[in-house]
């Protein structure tokens, strides 16, 4: 006979491997599930969650008498927990213990035990009742806000979540051991939490950081002192940490000159005798000398009072520091935020416990609204059934004096042809004659108003997100006025906790990106200055057919925003970027942040003060694309640092961003296109916008080979600065802004360079003054440095001196300016020239080179 088909009771042959692997994982999931991890939604467990239930049923609300604990533990059992009393008794008693719970969900009477390690009382003389808090938890479950699944023997029903006002897990923590693994969940103070939730929903790509200045570290119910925060900062970002609390103790001085050692505060979960007794031994046993007495004084008027008397020559700080060394006054707790998530195990961070939360109330939230309508609806309908059959009073009772039945009756108001439907009519025969009154009529319409006002609210409320957000936020911030308090725990940092910024050295440093996606930070100060017309240094070693497309100068403590093609922004500090040398080729800029593998970093700006809210309030971000868009926006809304980048501008099909810049909203623009002319016009003609608006017309594009290459935004009152333009094959020159005639955005501007054979394409444009460097690099990796002044000023429309040499094939790829530096140039730094016919016309020994043949200015700005 085959395995499995056996229906008689014979016993049935199986692989023992294959059944002990199946019932283990059955087992697992069912303590991993039903027992040991909480639900992130509302914190609870299955045995607590059962017992708020069950004492709601019970009618234990905050301001009823209390009843039994034996009553409530039967409750349990019999109708949802199928497991040992002592377990249920000893949840509810936790539950219970204001030492045990940041904020008891049960108000117990009697003894409930004590931090000292006392037990409770049998669950026959204690007594138990809800506490004005837990009937937030329950609040609303009768409105269908939650499911609700079978019991044990199907013969009761039990919520599957409660429908919490308060996020439970974060504000009381959980702990528990599963099969596999556990959870260590730490308790946070009621209203930080609350604020972290509200700015959440204020913005959702907040940042953990961010998120931290609300919800600053766990908050104990028994107080102490966090040391230190590293471990907290990882347990916000990652769910896994560590958390070091030490009890609180004050150093006094007796009448006859001995000190004392007073402690009022003990760690969390620190059982108070166990402490004492501890420190016993340790002064028999002779690790700690210079104590000679302590005792444990502590009750429950006075709280913690554990006293250390010290010997006459005894050091107080010595022993303090020997006590937190060798004792649980000083007690290590890690961070494993593990919790069910739609039916799962999952480790979360502080982000994604919020997250979560905050979408379970909106689904309660909708649920709820949802309920309230159809009820609404459903009065609102039997009410305009009374108010037809009083508008036809005379009539309704002369055809119900005339029916023979009930169900005739109603009949008959079916067909009367006042519109009556089965519902109303059967409403209306139930409605008592008293209800018939003038006065009661006119509260059936007065009724009827206000639900018709709610249905229009509720309707309303269901089809506007923002508006259920607002609602729990109103919600939230009624329980934070309730039931918030200050926190308990305090915070101390270490002297050693700095940070990362203060291990690195502040200086100037160049960022290059290849056009392959190497990036990497160099020391400014490798790149040694060169004269104009230089061969240059070997200054990025790349791969083959790589070539160096973006060089930058910023500090090492700055924060850099990464402007992509595709319109998207990423946040990196300059210390995170790898250090190479001039040689070296760096790293995948995707191995630094999450960019797409077909997408490529365009600009990069340097924001020193990106955590100065007044500072970005009052700066903008101007963007411009290769089509002559261009858009500017509140460097505001890029003040966030999220770790998947955001939309900085919506790009067109066929078009790619090209340049962004920080303003301060007064300068003017300008823009340049590869055929040599360019646009200036104030700031002002562009309108701020969102992050994801498209932009407007910059200056106008000829045809498709044609694009914008560079943008500068010119501080109008800044006379020094002067317009540098480069081009392809190293050419370029120096312009005074105010050549360039003030128009309107999106024309066609004038002349810029003097593009030919000979220079190539307009390739960059930049605004300098005399005391800067400029570096320029090109696409085979040569780099030169200069100073600013050694380039030639010279009208618009020339073609400007050789810059740097550009061998054939290769081109220039980037351009930078570096603020000027004390250093002085060696003669042996500078590079023999050759005598290449072609810059016979230049001299590196005048600050005002000039060019001979076809240099000569143009003399209209249509050209």
């Amino acid at each position: 006979m085959e395995n499995g088909q056996d229906r008689n009771g014979r016993i049935i042959p199986v692989n023992i491997e294959e059944q002990m692997k199946t019932a283990y994982i059955d087992y697992s999931m069912s303590v991993i599930v039903g027992r040991a991890l909480p639900d992130v939604r509302d914190g609870l467990k299955p045995v607590h969650r059962r017992i708020l239930y069950a004492m709601n049923e019970l009618g234990l609300q905050y301001n009823k008498a209390y009843k039994k604990s034996a009553r409530v533990v039967g409750e349990v059992l019999g109708k949802y927990h199928p497991h040992g009393d002592g377990s249920v008794y000893d949840a509810m008693v936790r539950m219970a213990q204001e030492w045990s719970m940041r904020y008891t969900l049960v108000d117990g009477q009697g003894n409930f035990g004590n931090q000292d390690g006392d037990g409770p009382a049998a669950m026959r003389y204690t007594e138990v009742r809800m506490e004005r808090l837990t009937e937030s938890m329950l609040g609303d479950i009768d409105k269908e806000t939650v499911d609700f699944q079978n019991n044990f023997d199907d013969s009761e029903r039990e919520p599957s979540v409660l429908p919490t006002r308060i996020p439970q897990l974060l504000v009381n923590g959980s702990s528990g051991i599963a099969v596999g693994m556990a959870t260590n969940m730490m308790p946070h103070n009621l209203g930080e939490v609350i604020d972290g939730c509200i700015a959440f929903i204020d913005n959702r790509e907040i940042t953990i950081d961010e998120l931290m200045t609300h919800v600053k570290a766990p908050d104990f119910p028994t107080a102490g002192t966090i040391y230190g925060m590293e471990g907290i900062k990882a347990g916000a970002h990652f769910g896994r940490g560590r958390v070091v609390l030490r009890g609180k103790l004050t150093i006094e001085t007796k009448t006859s000159g001995r000190e004392q050692i007073i402690i009022t505060e003990v760690p969390y979960q620190v059982n108070r005798d166990a402490l004492t007794d501890k420190i016993g031994q340790l002064v028999n046993n002779k690790v700690i000398e210079g104590i000679v007495h302590v005792n444990n004084e502590s009750n429950q008027k006075e709280g913690t009072r554990i006293v250390v008397d010290l010997k006459r020559d005894a050091v107080a700080n010595v022993i303090v520091n020997q006590l937190f060394k060798f004792t649980e006054l000083q007690t290590s707790y890690g961070i494993n935020n593990v919790a069910i998530v739609k039916g799962r195990p999952k480790t979360l961070n502080l982000k994604e416990l919020i997250s979560e939360f905050v979408e379970f109330r909106h689904e309660v939230v909708v649920r709820r609204t949802k309920y309230e309508l159809r009820k609404a609806q459903e009065r609102a309908h039997i009410l305009l059934g009374y108010l037809i059959a009083l508008d036809h009073l005379d009539e309704v009772i002369a055809l119900i004096r005339s029916s023979a039945t009930p169900d005739v009756a109603k009949e008959n108001l079916i067909n009367a042809g006042w519109g009556l439907d089965e519902i109303q009519a059967k409403a209306i025969l139930e409605l008592r004659l008293q209800r018939l009154t003038g006065m009661e009529r006119d509260k059936i319409k007065n009724e009827y108003d206000e639900l018709m006002k709610l249905i229009n609210h509720l309707n309303e409320l269901l089809s506007n997100e923002t508006m259920r957000f607002d609602l729990i936020k109103t919600e939230l911030l009624e329980i934070k006025e309730k039931f918030g308090d200050e926190r308990k725990t305090e915070i101390t940092y270490l002297d050693n906790e700095v940070r990362i910024e203060d291990l690195i050295k502040e200086e100037d440093v160049v960022i290059t990106i290849s056009h392959h996606g190497y990036i990497k930070r160099t020391s400014a100060n490798e790149y040694r200055q060169q004269r104009r017309g230089g061969r240059g240094a070997m200054g990025s070693k790349t791969r083959e057919e790589d070539y160096v497309e973006h060089l930058f100068v910023a500090s090492t403590h700055h924060t850099l925003l990464f402007f992509t093609e595709k319109g998207r922004v990423y946040w990196l500090k300059s210390y995170e970027i790898p250090e190479g040398d001039k040689t070296s080729k760096g790293r995948a800029i995707q191995n630094l942040m999450q960019l797409p593998p077909d997408d490529k970093v365009r600009a990069i700006i340097d924001v020193a003060n990106i955590e100065d809210e007044e500072f970005v309030k009052n700066h903008y971000i101007v963007l411009c694309t290769r089509k002559g868009i261009i858009k500017k926006t509140l460097l505001e809304d890029f003040s966030r640092r999220r770790a998947t980048g955001v939309n900085a501008i919506t790009i067109v099909e066929g078009d790619e961003l090209l340049e962004a810049k920080m303003t301060d909203g007064s300068s003017e623009i300008m823009m340049a296109v590869k055929s040599g002319r360019a646009i200036r016009f104030p700031e002002e003609k562009v309108r701020p916008t969102g992050r994801g608006a498209i932009g407007v017309a910059g200056i106008e594009v000829d045809d498709e080979n044609d694009e914008v290459v560079g943008m500068i935004c010119v501080n109008r009152d800044d006379t020094s600065r002067t317009v540098l333009v480069v081009s392809e094959k190293g050419y370029g020159k120096r312009t005074p802004v105010d050549e360039y005639r003030m128009t309107n955005r999106g024309g066609k501007g004038v002349k810029t360079i003097n593009v030919t054979d000979k220079t190539g394409p307009l390739v960059g444009m930049l605004e300098v003054t005399e005391k800067e460097d400029l570096m320029i690099s090109c696409r085979s990796g040569i780099t030169i440095r200069m100073k600013v002044n050694q380039i030639s000023e010279q009208g618009r429309a020339t073609q400007g001196v050789k810059l740097i040499r550009v061998d054939d094939g290769d081109e220039i790829a980037a351009i930078t300016r570096l603020d000027e530096e004390e250093e002085v140039v060696d003669a042996t730094d500078v590079l023999p020239e050759a005598s290449d016919s072609s810059d016979n016309n230049i001299s590196d020994n005048s600050d005002h080179n000039t060019t001979t043949t076809d240099e000569t200015p143009e003399s209209s700005d249509n050209q």
